[in-house]
């Protein structure tokens, strides 16, 4: 009977323990859910809370400014508001749907069934609208209408800077050009109203408002100098019209250092107004020409054939070439632009006559590898790393590929492709020996006021300085032997032009070319490097001389006159270019009676065709023409 009884209390005691056990354990589970609810889990969860006892408006961190090198303001966002409406807050749709339409010009139908629409809690009527618009609705003090603060991207110079600048959604997203590059550092980041209200919505009766207010985007300050950016602008639109072309692209950059003190691509658009319900112009126009698209550079890019045969002790300034207007290259003809030809000239009167044959001679001479190796070091066939999204890297032929007629024609500027960009890379690097990256960034301002300062980036050397100095004094010749058309008074500039035909679907495009300029001031030191390219121009005109250099001069008339630069010789040169020549007649003459009778007058001529009659003359007869002044005739 004992042992019995002491093995019913064992049994109770671990019974006991048991259940003591178990009472533990939920305890533990109870305090572990606790410790996950308010520790692990306790921010969200209460994120959560707070989402379900209130209702949010977006209040906008604005987006940075960005401005030019002098703190112009050439993008900057001021504050606006979106209206909603809140059906479960609704009283009267009638009156909500009356105020809103008539005040904002949205559809009354529509604004009525947002009012009546309670299965969700908030419904956007329209975004963007203006202080005093908005400040009319706050007035009329009707329920179930909310404001939520945003803002709307300003851009103080219109159309200016358009494929540059890009622009942004209506959301305040980048969207294209620099908005979208630099977006993450333009980006503020938005604040919030909270207010109290029901599950379903509703508005609490003294209910409070809580605000988190938004933080501001960083200021990004460009190399872009407005003032130039302006000059750049105006001219080119007026080339645009005046030779009813396709497109007017230019560039200038300081050869110094890479920066972009302006860039155009016209036709363009007022970024204020983008053509978003015409989705083809808004991408043909805002896609910036001088980063993203190829063109065939024409004699322009024999400079940097020079370059490389001075380099490479290939040739000398006095050496003697002839040209009889062509050269046979493989079996094949390949005509100078002048198919008469020059005849006998030196390197510097080659340069001057922009003379194909003395190109193909110095290429020839310098081989396939030698001149890749040189063009790969001014930047050519690769992306110049400059800060936009969607560079291309240009054409150029596989070096194994390329035989002696394909390397003749590239001394001179064709079978290769270049983007603007690339290409006034390249001469700055020529001009100044050393290639810098192309940038568009100055500094970045966080909204405390640090700012980031961004410098010059240079790649290589690329030629000696003595060659560099050597371009510079042979591109003033050029311009000087051309007279009015591509030099300012007083100034010494250098320049050189191209005419490049343009091809399509692998063949020579009948009538189209693009017509180019690239000069550099000051001679001495070149840093005001400006490329400047008139595609496709309609008129009867097309050569470089006479479409894109005329154009160059009033632009390096404008940027002397911005910076008060003084001119020097101003009265020796003006007097070597008093028109005093009167140009005879030479429509009906042959081409030879023609060329003899402009060079015996002391003018320069360029010929479009090879007949052998002229059929008509840029110049009319009897209008005055100053000593080296050009006559473009047509045969």
């Amino acid at each position: 009977m004992k042992q019995k009884q002491e093995y019913t209390i064992t049994r109770l005691q671990k019974r006991l323990l048991c259940v003591l056990g178990i009472i533990a354990f939920l305890f533990l589970v109870v305090i572990g859910k606790l410790f996950v609810v308010q520790i692990i889990s306790g921010q969200k969860l209460q994120m959560r809370a707070i989402d379900q006892w209130t209702r949010d408006l977006t209040l906008s961190g604005l987006r940075g400014k960005i401005l030019d090198t002098n703190g112009q303001v050439l993008a900057s966002s001021y504050t606006s508001y979106n209206v909603y409406v809140r059906a479960s807050n609704v009283k009267d749709a009638e009156k909500v749907a009356s105020l809103l339409s008539s005040t904002l010009g949205v559809e009354y139908d529509e604004v009525y069934r947002l009012a009546t629409k309670t299965d969700i809690s908030e419904s956007l009527v329209k975004a963007q609208v203006d202080i005093d618009t908005a400040k009319s609705i706050i007035n009329a003090n009707i329920d179930g209408i909310y404001l939520g603060e945003t803002s709307t991207r300003q851009y103080p110079y219109g159309d200016m800077l358009t494929s540059v600048l890009g622009f942004t959604t209506i959301d305040n997203v980048g969207q294209a050009g620099l908005e979208a590059y630099y977006n993450n550092f333009l980006t503020g980041q938005d604040g919030v109203a909270l207010t109290e209200s029901t599950i379903t919505g509703l508005e609490l009766s003294n209910a409070t408002t809580s605000f988190v207010a938004g933080i501001p985007g960083c200021d990004v300050t460009l190399t872009i100098d407005a003032e130039i950016q302006e000059i750049l602008e105006s001219v080119s639109a007026r080339a645009l019209l005046e030779h009813e072309a396709k497109g007017v692209t230019a560039i200038m950059m300081d050869a110094t250092n890479g920066a972009i003190l302006g860039m155009v691509s016209k036709p363009s658009f007022d970024l204020n107004n983008p053509p978003r319900d015409d989705v083809e112009k808004l991408l043909e126009y805002s896609k910036n020409v001088n980063i993203v698209d190829i063109y065939e550079p024409g004699s322009t890019f024999k400079l940097f054939t020079l370059a490389s045969a001075l380099s490479e002790n290939k040739t000398s300034l006095d050496e003697k070439f002839y040209d009889p207007g062509y050269r046979v290259v493989d079996g094949e003809r390949i005509k100078c632009w002048r198919t008469n030809g020059h005849g006998s000239q030196t390197l510097v009167e080659g340069l001057c006559n922009s003379c194909n044959s003395v190109f193909m001679d110095l290429g020839l001479r310098l081989g396939v590898d030698t001149l890749y190796s040189y063009l790969t070091r001014f930047g050519i066939g690769s992306a110049t790393g400059v800060d936009f999204a969607g560079e291309s890297a240009g054409i150029m032929m596989n070096s194994e590929s390329v035989k002696n007629v394909d390397l003749a024609r590239i001394s001179f500027g064709q079978a290769i492709a270049v983007t603007p960009l690339q290409m006034i890379t390249g001469v700055c690097a020529l001009l100044n020996g050393t290639l810098y990256e192309p940038h568009f960034i100055k500094s970045i301002t966080t909204p405390d006021g640090e700012t980031k300062e961004f410098g010059a980036v240079a790649k290589s050397r690329v030629v000696s300085e003595s060659v560099s100095s050597t371009i510079a004094s042979l591109m003033e010749q050029v311009v000087s032997t051309k007279g009015l058309y591509s030099f300012v008074p007083g100034y010494r500039i250098g320049g050189k032009t191209g005419t490049a035909q343009k091809y399509e679907n692998g063949h020579v495009a009948s009538g189209k070319y693009v017509s180019s300029f690239v000069g550099c001031y000051p001679v001495e030191n070149p840093k005001y490097v400006l490329l400047f390219c008139v595609n496709e121009p309609g008129t009867a005109v097309y050569y470089g001389s006479l479409v894109a250099a005329p154009y160059a001069k009033e632009i390096y008339s404008g940027l002397f006159n911005y910076l008060n630069i003084a001119p020097t010789n101003l009265t020796e040169d003006l007097e070597k270019l008093q028109p005093n020549i009167e140009v005879p007649n030479l429509v009906g003459l042959s081409v030879t009676e023609a060329v003899s009778l402009i060079k015996k007058m002391k003018l320069e001529y360029e010929i479009d065709g090879e007949g052998g009659t002229v059929l008509w003359q840029s110049v009319p007869a009897g209008e005055l023409l100053f000593e080296g002044g050009i006559v473009f005739i047509k045969t």
